[in-house]
């Protein structure tokens, strides 16, 4: 065995590529604290997410590159740690504490959004990261229920001078709705400016803190909340949800239409194919394609971006969401493993936009 160096440790690790972001993890600081003692040497990776789903690839890899450098009878201890990741370029941020803004977008209702950001947020958090959701869905505002908190009254702290909300706190997600300012059962009858408005208190006047992620539920289509969430937010990217049917796929088509649009032009982290299939509980193994098969993924091929996930309809998320305990806290459930995997490919997807595209910014929409 040769003699173990902090030069020859980082040497080996100049061969073990980051699959994503596709450079060598010493040029990338990914490397920290290299430690020495005889023929044992600590290290540790700091990725660019909890939720990167290459991380044991990437620590075998850094083992292996060792014991090629140094011999077989080293001994290599890898500790695998997070930064997440962030590029804001925006000069007077709101939300300003917030490292990445997720805007769960689809063009049409019905097919699942809310339910998917919800479970995205907590699945998310389950990884480490510290996650916050706005309930942007200014007329059917539903994350309340899904969190069992439609009674509640978010409280208020006094900050600098104003008056802040405190996001209200549940299953380690920082969450705020318009539905916790108005009465559940009355339907919210307001013009376009008056649900703009609505919207920008729930990010310019709480104090959501420091998060890692950000996620937006939006309300379904196109329209004026679209507009205000890009001219006020810097966000990263918007994550389309679908069912497989044409008829959804037709409106989810016009969502990524109006984010590509050369005035706007946020980036699409990918498309969230939601029932994708039928399963029902006493035959596990079946797979039912009542709405059609494999539409979100012939959509991501035709734009040539990610499928992040491909959710499958199963009594149980209904029932969760119902019951205010959504199906990605069940960690032994599939569903939740679905979950688990859509968060995965989302916070991948974040990493290597922060890692190649500009900064996000807030929209300049001039005409």
């Amino acid at each position: 065995m040769v003699t173990l160096n902090n030069e020859l440790i980082l040497n080996a690790l100049r061969t073990v590529n980051d699959p994503d972001l596709r450079r060598d993890l010493v040029s990338l600081n990914m490397i920290e604290n290299i430690a020495i003692s005889g023929n044992e040497v600590s290290f540790q990776v700091v990725l660019t997410t909890p939720a990167c789903p290459l991380k044991d690839t990437i620590k075998l890899d850094c083992i292996n590159a060792i014991k090629r450098a140094a011999g077989d009878q080293v001994v290599v201890n890898v500790d695998m740690t997070s930064r997440v990741t962030t590029k804001r370029g925006d000069k007077k941020p709101l939300l300003e504490g917030v490292k990445n803004i997720i805007a769960v977008a689809s063009g049409k209702g019905g097919v699942g959004k809310s339910t998917v950001a919800t479970n995205l947020a907590i699945a998310l958090s389950r990884t480490g990261a510290k996650v916050g959701l706005i309930d942007a869905d200014i007329y059917g505002p539903s994350v309340p229920l899904m969190f069992n908190e439609v009674e509640t009254k978010p409280s208020g702290i006094q900050k600098d001078g104003k008056t802040l909300v405190l996001p209200v706190e549940k299953y380690g997600i920082k969450l705020l709705s318009i539905g916790f300012f108005v009465d559940p059962d009355k339907a919210l009858i307001w013009r376009g400016p008056m649900a703009s408005n609505a919207l920008t208190q729930l990010f310019s006047e709480a104090d959501w803190g420091e998060l890692d992620y950000m996620v937006i539920d939006m309300p379904p289509g196109t329209g004026d909340i679209h507009l205000t969430l890009v001219q006020q937010l810097p966000v990263t990217g918007v994550a389309i949800v679908t069912t497989p049917q044409e008829v959804a796929l037709a409106d989810a088509r016009k969502a990524v239409g109006m984010f590509r649009q050369e005035n706007i032009n946020v980036p699409i982290l990918g498309i969230i194919e939601n029932m994708a299939w039928f399963t029902p509980a006493e035959l596990p193994e079946n797979k039912y394609y009542i709405f059609g098969r494999d539409g979100g993924r012939r959509m991501a091929d035709e734009y040539g971006i990610q499928l992040l996930g491909q959710i499958p309809l199963v009594q149980s998320i209904r029932e969760s969401g119902d019951k205010g305990m959504p199906a990605a806290l069940d960690a032994a459930s599939p569903v939740s493993e679905a979950f688990r995997l859509l968060a995965e490919r989302t916070a991948q997807q974040i990493a290597i936009r922060n890692a190649s595209r500009d900064a996000s910014k807030v929209v300049e929409i001039t005409k």
